[in-house]
């Protein structure tokens, strides 16, 4: 059972405890993913964990830890200064056999350094990447690197198209038998973009993927690709852009539809608000790393942590690194 087991940072996010120990018992329950409560495990301060569990009248195992890593903190200082924070004593669950997943909304940085260094990279892997993916199309799209890697080599990128598309295919619900595969780019045509851009597109060429060459970010919004693969530094402008315009533009429609005295405005957008809130991804997969983590945005409240429970249970279920090994060790095409 450790092994199917998830490590949950109970301090990490703005809303934490409150929100994460709300999330855990949501995904126990049929609003959520139907989690067995056994799976669980709470890392984090044990008084309060244990205070808002009796509430609930739910036993999760807890896991106590004294320190914890603020959203604001530098991860590489604050993860020497402090060896029992939370998201820590998450990673050395999965390391040590208690877990095999760990899920944090806390400061990303920390999550991905904690992550990294803890638990190592699968075999094949160079470096790990953010997959995030959303269904703004209607069909889920998944773009690979978020910002864990802001200075990528070419085959890291050539490694962010191989695991997104393995991703896409055996975690995601719907997902496509043969994920079209496209690198962000300027421009469509052949020769475009940065020194690392024209470097990495032969190279995705020859990968054992469906790659289909140059996208353009109005081509995320067009179901023209499964996976997006791009920079660490310029898949986080996106994802932010992404969040924050998409929340702009639903208030302004949402502004103007009261102002006209739509009454049937909340109901009618209800879809579209799914389709573009967060909380419904839940969180974003780190790629690459042995041992599944989910890394969930630091505004996540109870809907939000039960969701990227629910993503890392079918990490862990559908043997997503097991296959991304596989997908590793595949040869290019000549």
């Amino acid at each position: 059972m450790t092994a199917n087991r998830i490590a949950i940072d109970a301090m990490g996010g703005d809303n934490a405890p409150e929100a994460i120990v709300a999330g855990a018992l949501r995904a126990c329950s049929s609003e959520g993913p139907g989690i067995d409560p056994d799976r669980l495990l709470l890392v984090g301060d044990r008084p309060r964990l244990e205070a808002l569990l009796a509430k609930a009248h739910l036993s999760i195992e807890i896991q106590h830890a004294s320190q914890v890593i603020g959203m604001a903190e530098s991860p590489s200082s604050a993860l020497r200064a402090k060896p029992d924070s939370s998201i820590g004593g998450c990673v050395k669950a999965v390391r040590s056999g208690l877990a095999g997943a760990v899920v944090g909304m806390g400061n990303t940085g920390a999550v991905v350094g904690a992550s990294t260094l803890g638990l190592g990279t699968l075999e094949g892997v160079r470096r790990p990447g953010i997959a995030v993916t959303m269904e703004l199309t209607g069909q889920p799209v998944t773009i690979v690197d978020m910002g864990a890697n802001i200075a990528p080599k070419p085959e890291h990128l050539v490694q962010y198209g191989q695991m997104g598309a393995v991703l896409m295919q055996a975690c995601m619900q719907n997902g496509p038998d043969n994920p079209r595969v496209g690198l962000l780019n300027i421009g469509s045509e052949e020769g475009k973009g940065t020194t690392l851009l024209k470097e990495a597109q032969p190279l995705l060429e020859r990968a054992p993927i469906n790659f289909i060459g140059n996208v353009e970010a109005v081509d995320i919004f067009r179901n023209a690709a499964d996976v997006v693969v791009t920079d660490g530094f310029t898949g986080n402008i996106v994802l932010k852009l992404l969040e924050g315009f998409s929340g702009f533009l639903l208030g302004l429609v949402m502004k103007e539809l009261s102002a006209h005295k739509v009454e049937w405005g909340i109901d009618a957008l209800g879809k579209v608000r799914k389709q573009i809130d967060y909380s419904e991804y839940g969180g974003a997969m780190l790629l690459g790393v042995n041992g599944s983590v989910v890394i969930g945005h630091g505004r996540s409240d109870a809907a939000a942590v039960s969701n990227a429970i629910g993503l890392a249970a079918r990490a862990i279920d559908t043997g997503v690194n097991e296959a991304i090994v596989r997908g590793m060790a595949e040869p290019s095409q000549a």
